[in-house]
């Protein structure tokens, strides 16, 4: 599958979710999961959105849905149930027109705090990427990763569905803004992504679209594996008390022929953009 689609890359993905949700309603701090269940209505807006500005790929509205993420947030008895239904929502939405790759964020706890212990993250990895492959996604992306580790085992847990698997790390600390929180530069987080199965490797979040173009060549210098890259829409700006993204559309879009220049065949957005990014995306792409 993944061979096949990087065959006429780049390819389109998704945008931002959690902005989406919170401008339909979602309150700040609330876990956006839990909305597979209460108001699967909306959910289903953002990724219908999404399909509609073109992503040819779509995730799923299961970021935090792991047992310990969840336990926070008094769902952590229904990850089967969050999971399920986050899968069901965006396949609805993609119609046959996208595939879903389903969503696996981090634990939110520190190994090297001593937070969480090896076998707790495989078990709730393992519980995750279960109930995402029975519900019917098309893939896997464990994303957002700071932790090394951590990521290997939530790759390892993906694949042992048989899923196609994606693994994203997040680079946006040291002294040039290109490690992980751990101290991961991108060079070694794609060997060792890579090493451990992943047929995609990638970086999402982080400090902005500019940043993502040295760390996608950065990432595409170290391994022949596809290259995912889903940047952030800039730096936030605090605003009557609102984390705002300044940027525009047309100006994300921009930066679209350096990260393909750069490596990237799997190109989308995560916070502060939105369907309208990747329509400026789409369009963008049609001129190259």
């Amino acid at each position: 599958m993944i061979q096949e689609l990087v065959a006429a890359s780049p390819v389109l993905i998704d945008g931002a979710w959690g902005t989406e949700l919170h401008a339909r309603g979602l309150a700040a701090g609330a876990i956006g999961d839990l909305w597979n269940l209460s108001h699967p209505d909306r959910v289903e807006a953002v990724a219908r959105a999404y399909v509609d500005a073109g992503s040819r790929i779509i995730l799923t509205n299961t970021f935090r849905a792991n047992r310990v993420a969840l336990l926070r947030h008094a769902g952590g008895e229904r990850v089967a149930d969050i999971n399920r239904a986050g899968v069901e929502i965006s396949r609805r939405a993609a119609t046959g027109r996208a595939l879903v790759f389903a969503s696996i964020g981090p634990s939110g706890k520190l190994l090297a705090a001593g937070e969480i212990d090896v076998p707790s993250l495989e078990a709730a990895f393992a519980e995750q990427a279960r109930a995402l492959a029975d519900a019917g996604a098309n893939g896997l992306v464990v994303e957002t990763m700071t932790d090394l580790v951590e990521a290997r085992i939530a790759v390892e847990a993906a694949l042992a569905t048989g899923l196609p698997v994606v693994a994203c790390m997040v680079f946006d600390s040291g002294k040039n803004r290109d490690r992980t929180m751990m101290g991961i530069g991108p060079e070694h987080a794609a060997v060792a992504l890579a090493a451990a199965g992943a047929h995609v490797i990638g970086a999402n979040c982080g400090i902005g679209v500019d940043a993502a173009v040295p760390i996608c060549a950065a990432l595409a210098s170290a391994t022949e594996r596809p290259i995912w890259i889903k940047p952030n829409a800039g730096l936030p700006e605090l605003v009557e008390g609102r984390l705002t993204y300044r940027m525009k559309p047309e100006a994300f879009a921009a930066f679209l022929p350096g990260l393909t220049a750069a490596g990237a065949r799997f190109i989308g957005g995560c916070c502060g953009t939105s369907p309208r990014f990747v329509e400026a995306l789409r369009e963008r792409l049609a001129c190259q």
